[in-house]
């Protein structure tokens, strides 16, 4: 799990009035490596105070000088994005290596990250899927995820597509809405699992409600051809109209050709019902 503060009721004053964002800098002025990197945040993120993250780094910087792991992590993704500090890698990853030792997961996840991408550090992948699994172990489902992944295309790892589809489901009963469809296409290919159409569906359809357009379009083929659902046009096109919605350039376009192709072989009130209930989804989760 990612650390943990006992700062929640703090934060929230700090962000409610200025006598709690007096009282959280009076002690992180104390030298209180939680005070020091909370008060950070709250630069970074522009809760309850300007957006500065030249001073979120300042704060960050004074507690990660202590050890503070959560502060360490931070530093490190400022420089690792460029956020209020010059972009550079290798010191992002010396600071993540510091939290990363001392087992704070976020840190662990981030650090594979830079392995497997080589940003900051050589290419990796074995050292990648060792920094993953220690995140995954404590329940990190990024970290979950791209183990999964080092595991079924056999980066870093052997290849074993039963330990693919454990670390898939585990982030995905997280609410990881990529890993939910990784896990179903393991399904439905016989993959690390028995082939289970039905259960792929029930993959992809986790992974359509959490708004993936890549799955909200694999839900609407299965709803065409009819595989581990009822066959049903108006469902087929209710999720390509979603899948639509979602995605972005040349993707859209494809799907949008799919879409008009599903609605050419169905009757307008077919259609209108397929948009009712599209635009019902939509309405359900503005977000």
């Amino acid at each position: 799990m990612r650390a943990a503060l006992n700062w929640a009721a703090l934060l929230a004053l700090a962000s409610l009035s200025s006598l709690g964002a007096q009282t959280l800098r009076d002690r992180a002025q104390s030298g209180n490596p939680q005070a020091q990197t909370a008060l950070g945040k709250l630069y970074r993120d522009g809760e309850g105070m300007r957006q500065d993250l030249a001073e979120a780094a300042r704060w960050f910087r004074q507690a990660a000088a202590q050890g503070y792991p959560e502060a360490e992590n931070c530093l490190g993704f400022l420089y690792d994005y460029g956020a209020g500090l010059p972009i550079d890698h290798q010191e992002a990853a010396r600071w993540y290596r510091k939290a990363a030792g001392q087992g704070y997961a976020e840190a662990q996840f981030n650090l594979g990250s830079m392995y497997d991408s080589g940003q900051g550090v050589p290419v990796d992948h074995a050292e990648a899927a060792r920094w993953y699994r220690k995140a995954a172990a404590q329940g990190d489902a990024d970290a979950q995820f791209d183990l999964g992944v080092m595991y079924e295309q056999a980066q870093g790892v052997p290849q074993d597509y039963a330990e693919a589809a454990r670390w898939y489901r585990r982030a995905a009963e997280q609410g990881s809405a990529i890993a939910a469809l990784s896990l179903g296409s393991l399904y439905a290919d016989g993959r690390g699992v028995a082939r289970d159409p039905v259960e792929a569906a029930r993959w992809v359809r986790k992974a359509a409600d959490l708004g993936l357009a890549s799955a909200q379009y694999r839900l609407s083929l299965a709803y065409s051809a009819g595989l581990g659902v009822p066959q049903d046009a108006v469902a087929a096109y209710e999720w390509m109209d979603l899948a639509v919605f979602r995605a972005r350039g040349p993707v859209r376009e494809r799907y949008s050709a799919e879409r008009d192709a599903l609605a050419s072989r169905m009757t307008p009130q077919q259609v209108a019902d397929a948009q009712r209930r599209a635009a019902a989804w939509k309405a359900a989760r503005p977000h």
